[in-house]
């Protein structure tokens, strides 16, 4: 099969998945338009982790993060003159909302219906924004929905998010791979170490991540690390707190590696690939308690949600006063990204939507059976 791959931004957790799917799906050919973020990092590295044998890529110039009616419709029009040279292709996937919005158009325009549109993180859950702005952004979700494409979240609660604003969608959960080994804390590293990963903007809400490292400013026993970069990055300014910068994805688990507990203080996620690694790593969670990051805790298992400062905090200091306890829910993080999300089954799956798209698989009742083996949700 040839798969249209259409993604901005190609950086983070996004790209990384995209790395792990290609590898998964290496009997098939992929081609990826990107964008491109060098504030995030350079095009040129990101490809670097890709494999080479069935990976081809394709620079889309013109895709910009910020809305613009006229540089979008620049990067519309950029796309329609690439699609045009793949009308053929088995199945095109549409990955973030940038991509999933400009994407559905041009696809329609050049006569592509055999569409796939993942938004890893619902537009009109931003943080921030007036209820009239997440209005407008549902508006401009439903509208791109009548130009075609099948909408496949990344989590169940994205999903139900979409169909609450009466978009037919289903849902595949994110994976990654599943180390042999529990890579629990390097024992000679003596502080307890909170860590999260990611892009310091907005939507990961760095403001409550500063506010809760303050309360533990004066421990020194007590360190914060926040592994990536980003242009809120001066938000981050309580003393106990690293920024580790932009690193490759061998450093950033090794940072991961060395945490006692993974943090998430997010607005609203898809379902946090940063989140998903540092399940296979065996981390216990403590997670802000948003969509996207619900379905990745069994709280009082494999850590715990919260929903303000406090919570968050009386959390830590649990966690860190019952160390063993906080060891077992890192182990069972592990077991719960085998059963759930693992990247072989969510490669699997998308394979088959990729087919049925495609017309290649048209048994409604063989894939039923097989969608039913397992709910991939954990509510």
């Amino acid at each position: 099969m040839t798969i249209i791959h259409i993604v901005d931004p190609f950086a983070g957790g996004l790209a990384t998945f995209l790395k792990l799917l290609t590898e998964q799906l290496r009997e098939d050919k992929h081609i990826i338009i990107h964008g491109e973020r060098k504030e995030l990092v350079d095009k040129t590295e990101v490809k670097k982790i890709f494999p080479k044998e069935n990976v081809k890529f394709i620079h889309w110039k013109s895709v910009q993060r910020e809305i613009s009616v006229i540089k979008d419709f620049q990067a519309y029009l950029e796309l329609i003159q690439i699609l045009r040279r793949f009308r053929k292709a088995d199945a095109v996937h549409l990955h973030s909302s940038k991509a999933g919005f400009i994407g559905r158009l041009a696809c329609k325009h050049v006569g592509i219906s055999n569409v796939i549109y993942t938004p890893n993180g619902a537009p009109f859950l931003m943080s921030g924004i007036s209820k009239v702005k997440s209005i407008f952004y549902s508006q401009l979700e439903k509208f791109a929905y009548h130009f075609g494409g099948k909408v496949v979240c990344a989590s169940a609660s994205e999903q139900k998010e979409y169909l609450n604003r009466n978009i037919d969608a289903s849902f595949i959960n994110n994976g990654t791979k599943i180390s042999k080994n529990s890579f629990l804390k390097d024992k000679t590293y003596q502080k307890f170490r909170i860590v999260t990963s990611g892009r310091i903007a907005d939507q990961k809400n760095p403001e409550k991540f500063n506010a809760i490292a303050l309360e533990f400013a004066g421990l020194s026993h007590f360190e914060f690390v926040w592994i990536g970069d980003g242009d809120e990055h001066k938000t981050l300014n309580s003393p106990n707190i690293q920024i580790t910068g932009w690193l490759s994805n061998e450093g950033v688990r090794n940072e991961i590696q060395k945490a006692d507990l993974y943090l998430s203080t997010s607005y609203f996620e898809g379902l946090p690939f940063a989140v998903i690694e540092a399940m296979s790593l065996g981390k216990c969670l403590l997670l802000s308690d948003c969509t996207g990051n619900k379905d990745l805790v069994i709280n009082g298992i494999n850590g715990e949600t919260f929903s303000n400062k406090e919570e968050a905090v009386n959390y830590i200091v649990y966690f860190y006063l019952n160390k063993s306890i906080t060891e077992t829910m890192g182990l069972n993080s592990i077991e719960i990204c085998k059963d759930y999300f693992n990247i072989e089954e969510t490669a699997l799956r998308y394979k088959i939507e990729y087919q049925r798209v495609s017309g290649k698989i048209t048994d409604s009742a063989l894939l039923n059976e097989l969608f039913s083996k397992k709910s991939l949700s954990l509510e």
